[in-house]
């Protein structure tokens, strides 16, 4: 696994501090928050695939928000239970970063609500086919 200064000499401050630290980047700024375009998002640190355009739904929570992942084996799942709570905390199970955090008020078919920060994540369009 990488070290911080690897890390610090990659990524823009706010980057490191969302992925690296654990942040959350101010609500309704995110650059992905109203994005439509068709592709894959993934992992800004690793490129990892993480969701796709069809999995992403308005939330209305403020960050970008997925009803599902290309797959769960590409997200680590862990209990956070800072700031008074208890939720569940995703993160790239790759490189580690996080990513932000999944909840069970999402739609069907999954009634799961990824609430992802758009600094943690990048974006690969899909080649349209003539």
């Amino acid at each position: 696994m990488k070290d911080n200064k690897y890390w610090q000499q990659k990524l823009d401050e706010e980057t490191y501090r969302v992925t690296r630290q654990g942040g959350t980047e101010y609500p309704h700024t995110g650059k992905y928050l109203h994005h439509d375009a068709a592709g894959v998002y993934t992992c800004v640190c690793c490129k990892q695939p993480l969701f796709t355009s069809q999995q992403k739904f308005d939330s209305g929570c403020g960050w970008p928000a997925f009803f599902d992942s290309i797959n769960n084996a590409n997200i680590r799942f862990l209990v956070d239970e800072s700031h008074g709570m208890v939720r569940t905390e995703i993160r790239c199970a790759h490189c580690d970063a996080h990513l932000g955090h999944v909840f069970n008020d999402g739609p069907q078919p999954t009634g799961q609500r990824y609430c992802v920060n758009s600094v943690s994540l990048d974006f690969s369009a899909e080649e349209q086919s003539n």
